[in-house]
């Protein structure tokens, strides 16, 4: 994607973000501003706006099948790693047998001592981790919050702090997100190097089950949200921690937890990448700034800056027209 075309994003964001009825809405919005504000209608709209949606559409098929195809080269690869790993060891075994085995007795004799050798390996780190899975995350834990200064935050007392990456971190897993996405992370601390066969990883649109073969699962409950599953992916970091990607169907919402069982956070002490506010420079940087203040206010109760505008032209005409009786007027 150009930077020419994410250079409206934010500005589109925060404008989608204040509609409350979602994608419908906020293209009513555009729809109605093209009919009150130019001639858009007069002309032969309806090939235009199909063009410019099948070119879009071409674009995202396009991108998708090639996020598939990179998952499968993945696979392919490590496929193949483990299959010269595997002749490797039945050539190391073929060196030092005694009697003549098939290459089928050989490959199963092989994945049984394998097999063997890594449950064994699991029940041992299973033991020492106290009879749960051997799992530890070595970044400090997300901390709660114990005092605020203002009264308006009084209900954030108890719920945790976001990490570095607006999730949190817990004892056995990690988890960041952006307004489009979950990334999570789950360490564990196994003396061998873990196979995807060794592993339950159940992603669904609105539960998430994550663990070790015969173990009880380190995650298995409902999400915050819902996700796209054919979007949604896993892979096995170096052999040691699952990485999961998750694909928020809601993309304007911030969740304030992972699986509903989990603690929740402060979703008002989240900070959306500041580095691309600080990008923006003039009129759209104070759009931006006004939409974010105004988001905040709504989610405190309080007037946003066009309210307080509002009221205070309403307070000036009450001062010029001081003969007029308000009382029992209501204004929205």
């Amino acid at each position: 994607m150009s930077s020419q075309e994410e250079q409206y994003d934010n500005i589109l964001l925060a404008m989608a973000q204040k509609h409350t009825g979602g994608m419908p809405d906020f293209l009513r919005t555009f729809a109605g501003f093209l009919r009150r504000r130019s001639d858009f209608y007069t002309g032969d709209w309806e090939k235009l706006i199909m063009d410019i949606l099948r070119k879009e559409a071409d674009l995202a098929m396009a991108e998708h099948k090639e996020k598939l195809q990179r998952q499968e080269a993945e696979a392919k690869k490590r496929e193949q790693k483990e299959r010269q790993q595997k002749e490797a060891r039945e050539k190391e075994m073929s060196e030092s047998k005694i009697c003549d085995i098939t290459d089928e007795e050989a490959a199963q004799i092989i994945k049984e001592e394998e097999d063997k050798k890594r449950q064994k390996l699991l029940e041992e780190a299973t033991a020492a981790a106290g009879g749960s899975a051997p799992v530890a995350v070595d970044e400090e834990k997300s901390k709660p919050i114990d005092k605020v200064e203002d009264d308006t935050e009084k209900d954030e007392v108890g719920k945790l702090l976001p990490n570095s990456g607006n999730g949190c971190t817990l004892d056995k897993y990690m988890w960041t997100q952006t307004l489009g996405e979950v990334e999570l992370k789950i360490p564990f601390t196994v003396t061998f190097n873990l196979r995807a066969r060794d592993l339950v990883v159940d992603i669904q649109k609105k539960t998430l089950k994550v663990g070790l073969k015969g173990h009880e699962p380190i995650i298995n409950g409902q999400l915050c949200a819902e996700v796209k599953v054919e979007d949604s992916v896993w892979v096995l970091q170096d052999s040691k921690t699952v990485q999961i990607t998750l694909e928020k169907v809601n993309k304007m919402n911030w969740w304030d937890r992972l699986v509903m069982t989990d603690p929740p956070i402060s979703t008002r002490k989240i900070n959306p990448e500041p580095s691309k506010l600080s990008d923006l420079e003039g009129e759209t940087r104070s759009l931006v700034e006004k939409m974010m203040y105004d988001q905040r206010q709504k989610e405190m109760g309080l007037p946003t800056s066009d309210d307080r505008k509002k009221m205070e032209i309403m307070e000036q005409f009450k001062k010029q027209h001081p003969e007029l009786d308000f009382s029992k007027c209501k204004f929205n």
